[in-house]
């Protein structure tokens, strides 16, 4: 653990004044960045995995769960954000609070396993400059690790020098955008996502529907034969090509889950663009 993140970690396990512990603390080399919206149920367990990590940086928009007094009283700086600009824009707020040599970007949802912990202290203690660093991200659908599929390998950027990197301004599915060339580390990036078929459902609508107004922003209309060939080509992707089969009938799930979702985006387009036409008023 490094020295700075320990002293908050002390002070968080021993009940002690924070402000005046973390006076004396050394410069911050790692800081973590991250957006929450209610997640009681995730911020501990998130800010525990990344605890070798000299600053937690926290962007809040309006959690009534407990999620801000949990993320402040384990040391983390909390940012509570009065709008709701978007994942990308949201993200971008985190990473312009870090003052770490080093960011890493996490989601709530997502958990350090010990072996990637490792394979970050060692590249941020390396000297490189130019260099940003990909995890493999292993996700968990409905209670199973999938390892086949659209969702494994996930290979996503996550760890930059400060300043040589910024999210897109996407209402979901940001990317991180980095100016440097990146690597692979070893060790998993956990991805506890959608406990229950519920989750997975709503979360589905939610996404659909940002990513269809991306889209739409972006020149894209849509349609109901695009939304029935994407949504087709998905299922094949994942589970035939990609071998989501391997995962047993989750993994059958998983990609109709997949194909589901993109039919539903492709079709909210063609209604955001107005390609599917007006409704009429019976006569």
């Amino acid at each position: 653990m490094r020295a700075g993140l320990s002293l908050r970690w002390y002070a968080y396990n021993h009940g002690l004044p924070h402000p005046e512990f973390f006076a004396s603390m050394p410069a911050v080399s790692l800081s973590v960045a991250l957006i929450t919206h209610n997640e009681r149920s995730n911020i501990a367990a998130c800010l525990e995995s990344v605890s070798f990590a000299d600053e937690w940086i926290v962007v809040d928009s309006g959690s009534t769960d407990g999620t801000v007094e949990i993320a402040r009283s384990m040391g983390a700086t909390v940012i509570e954000a009065k709008d709701w600009p978007g994942f990308g824009r949201q993200k971008n707020r985190a990473l312009s609070h870090a003052t770490g040599d080093w960011i890493l970007s996490i989601d709530a949802d997502e958990r350090v396993t010990p072996e990637l912990r490792q394979s970050i202290l060692a590249a941020t203690s390396s000297g490189e400059t130019g260099q940003a660093y990909d995890f493999q991200r292993l996700s968990r659908f409905c209670g199973q690790w999938m390892r086949h599929g659209d969702w494994y390998p996930d290979r996503v950027t996550r760890l930059f020098r400060r300043g040589q990197g910024r999210f897109t301004d996407d209402q979901v599915h940001e990317r991180l955008q980095v100016d440097v060339a990146t690597k692979c580390l070893k060790g998993h990036l956990l991805h506890e996502t959608m406990p229950t078929l519920d989750d997975a459902l709503a979360k589905m609508n939610r996404y659909s529907t940002g990513r269809a107004i991306d889209k739409v922003q972006a020149g894209r209309a849509g349609g109901l034969f695009p939304a029935l060939l994407h949504g087709a080509w998905a299922f094949i992707r994942s589970y035939f090509i990609k071998r989501g089969f391997l995962d047993g009938r989750l993994g059958l799930v998983l990609a109709l889950y997949i194909a589901e979702g993109t039919y539903y985006r492709y079709l909210k387009m063609a209604v955001l663009s107005g390609s599917l036409g007006q409704a009429s008023e019976p006569s």
